[in-house]
């Protein structure tokens, strides 16, 4: 808590404090901003916590003082690996006190009680003394629980011990990044699908040597929902993705119904229009209902059942939502009253009177799992190092199956979203519930535990979107405006330790998008606790502002030259990102004044090239040259830089080769020439996010099937991979370095 805002209460301010929420925060242009004293109400309430009055925040604080001694043990320790840590025990002063640990495994050991003199304390009118325990430096990695005893009481709490560094070996590897509903081959119907994804990873290992391919979240969502950061659930996948062909039970069915369902949807892979998720997903759900009710021919009936009591009651409870919105809607809110709480009994006496309509979402995501293992498999079998990189979402959608399942552990009342930056200068509304920290806690993090490790299951690696929610998350009140929030901290070291265990116990790599508004010290956190983090190309400067040398740059990142929040390379060139924003009124300074900053950036970039050798200098002084003569309202590059577009992408991603960075990510539309962005930030309905297919630079749609012939994804491939790649018309101004320097100047960086 860096000060205090005009006119804030004192003892407001201390009690947000205690609850690890800033009355403070940097903005975007560098200065600092305050939060309000509604904003701090709002948040506290939504933490359970009551500051309507003086009165009330006295109470409050009070409260949170005594509430440590209240309780025997506290509500979870985190431990790091090899070091000894300390445990404290609150009893009647002057009780005896023992404490056990029992590990994850088998086995119990006593703790050793250390001669530690604190003070009692008295609460209610009773002196509660301190007892302090060592936990020693050799208790393994896991998930433990330490049992405290003094006389006829008795309490437990979760020890959770993890890696102080995940140590996953990665060398250069290369990847394409995709949406993957956005990208299609012959055999799609109408949607890109785990078929699309096994065979465009097996091919881009086997002939252009990429070792991992990131794809868009994967999580479930009713088809109407658009948004893949927008889910139903984080824990369980998106059916919709499913290759209906490669499901055993679907053989079993009339070929006249299957290609009477498909035929219509494989038409329209080769218009533009925009994706029909409904008609997609009421098409395969149609074939895949009957194939349900025929499965139990094929024989994998015990596999299913294990499959079902391993996921255990998550599963349950996400089977039986999905059942109950094919009945009463996707707004569990909305619902009769009596299935408005997953352990209602009217929820359990459903699922009693309609099995087989919750079996049959339970036999949905059990395919999603066999496919999405068929992937991984044939990912690593042609030779990538990682394989898929699942991406995972921030939240889920306050109407969906989480929500419902997990809304004793969700804040009420709020929303995550983020303050105003230079993209989004109004600030946003992500309209996702946070954790509450404190449920989440008591549930010994086993909501959050449960869907890393179901995330790591899928494939090699995990990129977590907006990494800087595992520290604190800035949270919205339902009636305020995006700008009018509050950052609320959470225990990162056990937040980040859980992600550490989960991957190693995986063997997994962990990338952390760590863009936008991250203090600096996070990146030096999650660095020394080897998680890679991520470097867009366009946001990489030094101090000064000029773009940041090459050698320059961070090693334990992944690098590209765009991401899924700006468009396609070639439509950055063109300024597409600004356009869009002016239409849509997004702009908090004068458009013009957006163009000529945006556009003096572009050309810094281009000079950059060029005094690399990567890029023709005539290319440079014929835009800066025009762009000279033109005002502001004019100068804008898109016919200018249009006839340049490819060299300057193949340019760009040449400079990522030549940069330490041990993983780099190849946006897939930027190998055919894509302009449109899928997403525009700021936008629901005004912008059609999410919905487009992958298209070369005339908007015609490209399939899976023409990329394997492509000379220009094979270009790309070769600068960013290395010379073994087959390219045929290589450019002799722009070439690839192979392997990362050796070293690197940056102090940022690890050096391996």
């Amino acid at each position: 808590m860096s000060g205090l805002g005009p006119g804030l209460d004192p003892a407001l301010a201390e009690l947000a404090a205690a609850y690890d929420v800033a009355t403070d925060f940097g903005d975007w242009r560098g200065g600092p901003a305050q939060v309000s004293a509604s904003a701090l109400v709002s948040v506290l309430a939504a933490l359970g916590v009551d500051a309507s009055t003086p009165e009330a925040i006295a109470r409050s604080l009070t409260a949170r003082r005594e509430a440590p001694w209240r309780r025997m043990l506290p509500r979870y320790v985190v431990a790091r690996e090899g070091g000894a840590s300390r445990v404290a025990v609150h009893v009647p002063h002057g009780a005896p006190a023992t404490v056990v640990l029992e590990l994850e495994q088998t086995g119990r050991r006593d703790l050793r009680q250390l001669m530690i003199w604190v003070d009692p304390r008295e609460i209610d009118g009773n002196l509660v003394g301190e007892a302090t325990f060592e936990i020693p430096d050799d208790v393994p990695l896991g998930y433990h629980e330490l049992v405290a005893t003094s006389g006829e009481r008795q309490a437990r709490c979760p020890l959770i011990v993890v890696p102080n560094r995940l140590d996953t070996p990665v060398q250069r590897n290369w990847g394409f990044m995709l949406q993957l509903y956005a990208v299609r081959s012959s055999r799609s119907w109408s949607m890109g699908d785990f078929g699309d994804l096994r065979d465009l990873a097996a091919w881009s290992a086997r002939d252009l040597g990429a070792g991992f391919v990131l794809v868009n979240p994967l999580h479930a969502a009713p088809p109407a929902e658009p948004s893949p950061y927008f889910p139903s659930s984080r824990r369980f996948v998106n059916p919709s993705y499913l290759r209906v062909e490669d499901v055993d039970d679907v053989a079993l069915l009339p070929a006249n119904d299957l290609d009477a369902a498909r035929e219509p949807l494989r038409a329209k892979n080769l218009v533009d229009e925009n994706l029909d998720r409904v008609a997609v997903w009421t098409a395969k759900r149609r074939i895949l209902e009957r194939a349900f009710s025929r499965r139990r021919e094929i024989g994998h009936v015990a596999e299913f059942a294990e499959f079902v009591e391993a996921q255990g009651e998550q599963l349950q409870d996400f089977a039986a939502w999905c059942a109950l919105a094919d009945r009463y809607g996707v707004a569990w809110q909305e619902w009769p009253e009596q299935y408005r709480h997953p352990h209602s009994p009217h929820v359990a006496e459903f699922r009693d009177a309609e099995p087989a309509a919750v079996e049959f979402h339970c036999w949905l995501q059990w395919l999603c799992a066999r496919q999405l293992a068929a992937v991984q498999e044939k990912a690593c079998a042609a030779g990538m190092s990682i394989g898929v990189m699942h991406d995972l979402a921030v939240g889920a959608n306050p109407s969906g199956a989480d929500a419902w399942a997990l809304q004793d552990v969700l804040a009420p009342g709020v929303t995550l979203g983020a303050p105003a930056d230079m993209y989004n200068q109004q600030g946003q509304r992500w309209r996702l519930p946070p954790w509450r920290p404190d449920a989440l806690a008591e549930a010994a993090f086993r909501p959050f535990r449960d869907l890393v490790r179901a995330s790591f299951a899928r494939g090699g690696g995990l990129r977590i979107d907006h990494v800087i929610g595992l520290f604190r998350q800035w949270w919205v009140p339902d009636d305020a405006v995006p700008s009018d929030g509050a950052y609320v901290r959470l225990d990162h070291e056990a937040l980040v330790g859980i992600v550490l265990l989960e991957a190693k116990r995986a063997r997994a790599v962990v990338v952390g998008e760590d863009l936008g508004n991250v203090e600096p010290w996070v990146r030096d956190y999650l660095r020394e606790r080897g998680v890679f983090g991520t470097s867009i190309l366009w946001f990489e400067h030094d101090d000064a502002g000029r773009p940041r040398r090459p050698d320059h740059w961070r090693d334990r990142c992944l690098a590209s030259v765009t991401t899924h929040d700006l468009p396609p390379t070639a439509g950055y060139l063109v300024g597409e990102h600004v356009e869009i924003r002016a239409e849509l009124g997004l702009l908090e300074r004068f458009a013009e004044e957006e163009r000529a900053a945006d556009e003096a950036d572009r050309l810094a970039w281009l000079e950059t090239l060029r005094d690399e050798g990567l890029l023709d200098a005539d290319v440079v002084s014929a835009v800066a040259t025009v762009r000279e003569e033109l005002s502001p309202r004019r100068a804008r590059f898109a016919a200018r830089v249009e006839p340049y577009v490819d060299p300057i992408v193949d340019a760009l991603h040449a400079y990522l080769a030549r940069t330490p960075a041990r993983l780099i990510g190849v946006y897939l539309p930027d190998a055919v020439g894509d302009r449109r962005p899928v997403n525009q930030p700021g936008t629901v309905e005004e912008y059609p996010n999410w919905r487009i297919p992958m298209t070369d630079e005339k908007e015609r749609p490209v399939l899976l099937d023409e990329l394997e012939r492509s000379p220009r994804v094979r270009e790309l491939a070769r600068l960013v991979g290395g010379p073994s790649v087959v390219a045929p018309g290589a450019s002799a101004t722009v070439t690839s370095v192979g392997d990362p320097p050796a070293t690197s100047q940056d102090p940022n960086s690890t050096g391996g």
